[in-house]
């Protein structure tokens, strides 16, 4: 029978060749797990909680169960359980231990004076890596504090830190889809700078651009980069602290806190653990001033610590209604890339990979048929292949233009030609996330009336419509304003890129809305 001084003995052997596999992550996370011992063949080990007993499971728990299933001849199991009050001994490093003496994990803490406590509780505050070990998407932080020792132990019990949490912190976001990663993202002429920038803020090389401000609309792509982002710092670098929230929630968040008296909580988990910020549509602050004013300080606490924050919506800054000026300021002080409609080849390659990922057999003159046929939201192209692939499996049948086209006649509308005033303005009002009353309205903030201006030059190149009749066509403005509404954009096409480029999507869709 194995004794529990030998059981012991070859935990801590088991421990030090762990050890030497990741000397940098390793103390952090067994600051936190207990060794009860063994019985029959089973391990028995205490984590102060389910995040730390998960990740000592994965990362560690293969490499030490096997060098202790060699030291007893024998295969193991392990049994472990949660115990949040958990106090832990510090154990130390090999490099800082004396005399041969070593403190294992144990289940039994030696006593140590009132004045000289041996334990750290395990509900301490998290504190940062040393400069040799931090992360450099960290940001910098109280050094750790040192925990005096026992006289009587004969060695010293070096700086402690506790773990890190290695994921994403809890939120309803928190869990990240993997099949959003950066090699399954298509990249194309509509979203090529809102993918580099995302890489370069994840740390894939580049210059990176804090905060990222990713403006597209609704399933184009924006929610796929946030867990791409997220993905490739965790596979570089583990034990970062991602928060990846929208905006609602952290919302919800704030209320709770404000309520239960536990703001200190809120701002520590936003601001001090936190080494890159993941904020999904930040347009749903708009008008709630107490949460604009805490995230304004959890950004201006984070950027400038030099942490990567990364925001999308689905308007431009400057378009945000009901927000800031002094949020809105800061969005633009980094880089705004948006996400436009996809081109034809692009959708067709987004097809061809969401079949790969589904093992779903697409000929190519479905996928191009079917790219023809959905233009503008890249969630709904990928529905149209699943529902595809649904019916043939179903049926028995194989994905062929006959099924596709019949299938797609019931679920999308027949396209129609542009032939008025009023198609144009739509075109324009999707473009810049407005709101057709929004176009036509009295309205002078800068970006509506820009968009109105796009709307009224458009009109006059494509319908050759007179300046009286727009001027109708736009809330009865005077023919006047309209001429000098197409003066400003033709002016502006010539020497601004970024109004030539607005110009052009713009005009793509419509392209695409005449050959329908």
């Amino acid at each position: 029978m194995l004794t529990p001084t030998t059981a012991q003995h070859y935990w801590t052997q088991a421990l030090d060749h762990t050890r030497s596999r990741s000397p940098a992550t390793f103390e952090q996370w067994f600051a936190s797990v207990q060794f009860d011992g063994v019985e029959e063949g089973v391990v028995r080990l205490t984590a102060r909680d389910e995040f730390v007993r998960d990740w000592v499971a994965d990362h560690f728990l293969p490499t030490l169960k096997g060098r202790l299933e060699d030291l007893l001849g024998g295969e193991l199991s392990v049994r472990w359980q949660v115990d949040k009050n958990l106090l832990v001994p510090v154990c130390p490093p090999p490099s800082l231990q004396r005399g041969g003496l070593r403190r294992p994990i144990s289940s039994a803490p030696p006593a140590a004076p009132a004045s000289t406590p041996a334990l750290v509780p395990a509900s301490t505050p998290a504190v940062a890596l040393s400069s040799s070990q931090a992360s450099p998407l960290s940001s910098p932080q109280a050094p750790a504090a040192r925990v005096p020792a026992p006289a009587a132990t004969g060695f010293e019990v070096p700086e402690v830190t506790p773990p890190r949490r290695p994921s994403l912190l809890p939120g309803p976001s928190s869990a990240l889809n993997a099949k959003f990663t950066f090699e399954n993202f298509i990249v194309g002429p509509s979203n090529e700078l809102a993918h580099a920038a995302s890489y370069a803020s994840a740390g894939g090389g580049g210059p990176r651009y804090n905060p990222l401000f990713i403006a597209g609309g609704t399933g184009l792509g924006k929610t796929h980069l946030m867990h791409a982002i997220a993905h490739k710092v965790l596979v570089d670098r583990p034990a970062a602290r991602i928060v990846y929230v929208s905006a609602e929630h952290f919302t919800n968040e704030f209320i709770e806190a404000l309520q239960n008296h536990r703001m200190e909580e809120f701002r520590a988990r936003y601001r001090s653990h936190c080494d890159v910020l993941l904020v999904d549509d930040i347009q749903f602050l708009a008008g709630r001033e107490q949460t604009q004013e805490e995230f304004f300080h959890t950004f201006n606490a984070l950027h400038d610590a030099g942490v990567p924050i990364i925001v999308t919506s689905d308007k431009y800054p400057q378009q945000l209604q009901r927000m800031p000026d002094r949020l809105v300021s800061r969005f633009t002080s980094g880089l705004v890339a948006d996400v436009q409609a996809p081109q034809l080849e692009t959708r067709v390659a987004i097809l061809k990979k969401k079949a790969q990922l589904e093992r779903i057999v697409l000929p190519d003159a479905v996928a191009v048929l079917l790219a023809q046929k959905i233009q503008s939201n890249v969630r709904e192209l990928e529905g149209a292949l699943i529902r595809l692939a649904a019916k043939a499996s179903l049926t028995g049948r194989h994905i062929d233009e006959s099924l596709m086209k019949s299938e797609m006649s019931l679920v999308t509308a027949p396209s129609h030609k542009l032939v008025c005033v009023a198609d144009i303005q739509k075109a324009v009002c999707s473009h810049f996330r407005l709101t057709s009353t929004d176009l036509l309205s009295k309205d002078r903030h800068k970006s509506v009336a820009f968009a109105r201006q796009v709307a009224m030059y458009l009109c006059r190149q494509r319908l050759k419509s007179s300046f009286p009749e727009l001027g109708r066509a736009f809330g009865n403005r005077d023919h006047t304003t309209v001429i000098s509404a197409v003066k400003r954009v033709e002016s502006l096409r010539k020497r601004d890129p970024q109004v030539n480029a607005h110009l052009e999507a713009i005009e793509r869709r419509l392209a695409s809305s005449d050959e329908g």
